[in-house]
């Protein structure tokens, strides 16, 4: 299934919650190496998350991190009721189509 950049960081953000090491990161989010690599430069670079020195490769989730993440729930709900009102509007559709152009619906 094909994810959106958000979801993508939203993963990779749930995934290293507390403390993650890169190679935890890319199996649990399922990301390739290159696509980690990415991500991970990405979300350092805007402040979501930081990585801890001395420490290897562990990063953690920073405060504007668990803002976002906390952001992303709720827009990922709202998206969730949206789709489903309109898969609700195109079926209706769909019934008032077929009651106007069925086959022999005369």
């Amino acid at each position: 299934m094909y994810r959106s950049k958000l979801e993508i960081v939203a993963d990779v953000l749930g995934v290293i919650g507390e403390g993650a090491k890169k190679t935890h990161i890319m199996y649990r989010a399922n990301l390739s190496y290159t696509l980690v690599c990415r991500y991970l430069d990405w979300v350092v670079g805007a402040g979501l998350v930081r990585a801890v020195r001395g420490s290897g490769s562990l990063y953690m989730v920073t405060a504007k991190g668990k803002k976002f993440l906390e952001r992303y729930k709720k827009f990922s709900e709202r998206r969730e009721r949206l789709h489903k009102r309109i898969d609700d509007v195109e079926g209706e559709k769909a019934e008032l189509e077929s009651m106007c152009f069925a086959s022999g619906g005369r």
